[in-house]
């Protein structure tokens, strides 16, 4: 990372960061949307099955996930003022983390995963698909939070290209097993949505060996001494990184688990509505990582200038990563609306299930807005280390708000499954106004204590 002085070189790096950042998402959730496309094209019952077992699995993968992004502000702070010496033990020290978390998730899982399947209303067959697909999904938990953790070194020192270069390496790869498994090519047997937690399982383990590879050998990192010695287990560096990341991945938990929830809740209705709702929420993620990729590209620049006491410089980065969330949102509000029927035939070739997914797709046009602020907001936090009262808003967001609503107009009126839709809108809605407040009140302290010391 480098200091900025002007607002011309502050977007040229904001961008250089982005990019990678961008194509590394879009190349990471490209292996859950072949997952699912890939399986859907074997046949509705698989759809649903990697849908269901997708939503049981993402709300935990991604806040314990959270709990490890940790690192990055932790490590922008230290590079932001100068303590490079620090970073090497807050890498070792979050893998141990990372790999003790993987190990209570295996456990808990063994014991509540068919419990779990077996309370919901789902066909034999879609419950059988569901928990096979865990189980291979399983044996990817230790190598895919790891690699979060490894990741979050490399970002925040600003080699974003190099985590870019290894998901593009291995993204053909998990395809390529994806059509082998799924579809039993190659001599393999054919394996359905199985296939394909297998697939994701291989792919995590090869993430993770090339990212271990790169950062041991390479010279833009060997200064940091990262993974060159190993220390002992530091419970006071544990604490440090679960005060910080707890917030950060209840905060995410919460965000995810409620398109999980609605995912579950949605196994009420028939395996049409299943199948067309997943199709349509797993578009409407592929178009969230925009906005998800500017929050860790501000997270970044932002923490690094916060750790170096440059608030003004940290503001023109938010106000630059919010305007261009919401060009880019707009873009892609306009590609769904005038593209709805191409988009749901990507996902099935049975019009029953197509045209419903089309009336979900034009419902989640009406994220794109709340999205485009809500989540660089809370990558901007991130950087402030600003993480508990975020936490307070995802939760009234989602849980008092999105939840509740979404389930009366879905279950007492004629709103039908596109209540829940409606609900997800008005959540989002309402943390995008509390958290924009949030980061205003907080911006204008910040500055107004830099101006002080400054005098």
């Amino acid at each position: 990372m480098i200091q900025t002085t002007s607002f011309s070189t502050k977007v040229k790096r904001f961008f250089s960061l982005l990019l990678p950042i961008l194509i590394t998402q879009i190349a990471l959730f490209s292996m859950v949307f072949f997952d699912t496309v890939m399986s859907g094209q074997a046949s509705p019952e698989d759809l649903a099955g990697v849908a269901v077992g997708g939503s049981i699995w993402l709300p935990v993968s991604t806040g314990l996930n959270g709990i490890l992004m940790a690192v990055t502000p932790m490590i922008a702070h230290h590079l932001g003022a100068k303590e490079h010496k620090k970073i090497a033990s807050v890498v070792i020290q979050a893998l141990f983390l990372s790999v003790c978390i993987s190990i209570v998730v295996i456990v808990i899982g063994f014991f509540s995963l068919n419990p779990i399947l077996n309370g919901m209303t789902l066909e034999d067959e879609v419950r059988r698909i569901a928990h096979d697909y865990l189980v291979a999904l399983s044996f990817g938990i230790i190598p895919l939070f790891a690699y979060t953790v490894v990741r979050g070194f490399i970002d925040a020192l600003g080699k974003t290209k190099v985590t870019m270069v290894i998901t593009l390496i291995s993204l053909p790869i998990n395809v390529t097993l994806n059509y082998m498994l799924i579809f039993g090519k190659m001599g393999f047997p054919a394996l359905g949505g199985v296939g394909a937690g297998i697939a994701s399982a291989v792919t995590y383990w090869l993430i993770l060996g090339i990212s271990i590879y790169l950062v041991r050998s390479g010279k833009k990192f060997q200064q940091f001494h990262v993974l060159q010695t190993i220390e002992k287990p530091s419970m006071r560096a544990w604490g440090m990184l679960l005060k910080l990341g707890i917030p950060i991945g209840l905060s995410i938990f919460f965000e995810t688990s409620i398109f999980a929830i609605v995912t579950l809740l949605m196994s009420n209705f028939d395996t049409t509505t299943i199948a067309a709702h997943q199709a349509a929420m797993n578009f409407a993620s592929l178009m969230y990582m925009s906005p998800l990729s500017i929050s860790f590209a501000l997270t970044i620049v932002v923490g690094y200038e916060v750790g170096a006491g440059r608030y003004r410089d940290a503001k023109q980065y938010s106000l630059l990563g919010i305007g261009t969330a919401v060009a880019i949102s707009a873009l892609c509000a306009l590609i769904l609306y005038f593209f709805n029927e191409e988009v749901a035939g990507m996902y099935t070739n049975e019009w029953a299930v197509q045209e419903l997914a089309m009336i979900f797709l034009l419902y989640a046009i009406l994220f794109q807005v709340s999205d485009a602020v809500a989540a660089p907001i809370q990558g901007i936090l991130r950087g402030y280390k600003d993480v508990n009262l975020p936490l307070i808003i995802m939760l009234i967001s989602y849980w008092v708000i999105g939840l509740p609503v979404g389930y009366v107009l879905a279950n007492y009126t004629d709103w039908g499954a596109q209540g829940y839709w409606v609900g997800l809108i008005l959540g989002l809605a309402f943390g995008a106004v509390f958290l924009s407040v949030r980061l205003h009140l907080l911006q204008k302290r910040k500055i107004k204590e830099e101006v002080y010391h400054a005098v």
